[in-house]
């Protein structure tokens, strides 16, 4: 009989897409499974720094923190709604908001947290909207050195 590893710490990554919502199915099954942390993490991708630059001749600094932290309730009210309200044991599930450029955020964490598996959904892009939009799944596979458990998206016909 083959014994499948067991993961102390799960990291379900999330952009409260539709194909995230699948992708925590997966999630929430392994850490229950294994009765394990799961961390849910959000990344709120930087502005990048030529926009930045701009959005201040507009926006005062002040107002810019305002948004920042609107951003985050409104994160930390998609997670109650979305994940928060299918699992009943509460302490076992740690919710985090990040800034940054996703792929980075997402190694720099589950390395600093010695999470066991990260697990993330992806868009399925292909072609020119792969190209210019890029695959932050594809880019945490990459450079990596946990397992990462890629659950891909539904097509039209409900198929993944």
């Amino acid at each position: 009989m083959i014994k499948y590893p067991k993961y102390k710490k799960v990291l379900f990554c999330t952009d409260f897409s539709e194909n995230s919502d699948c992708a925590f199915d997966y999630a929430f099954g392994v850490a229950k499974r294994d009765d394990s942390i799961l961390y849910i993490l959000h990344i709120i991708p930087d502005i990048p720094d030529q926009y930045f630059a701009e959005l201040q001749t507009f926006v005062k600094k002040d107002n810019i923190h305002d948004v920042n932290k609107a951003l985050e309730k409104s994160c930390k009210k998609k997670y109650e709604k979305q994940y928060l309200s299918k699992i009943k044991d509460k302490d076992k599930v740690k919710f985090v908001i990040k800034p940054g450029r996703e792929e980075d955020e997402i190694l720099k964490f589950a390395k600093e947290e010695n999470v066991d598996l990260i697990i993330i959904g992806t868009h399925g892009r292909t072609g020119v909207k792969h190209i210019f939009l890029g695959s932050v799944a594809e880019k945490v596979i990459r450079h990596s050195s946990l397992p990462v458990f890629v659950i891909p998206c539904k097509d039209k016909s409900g198929r993944a």
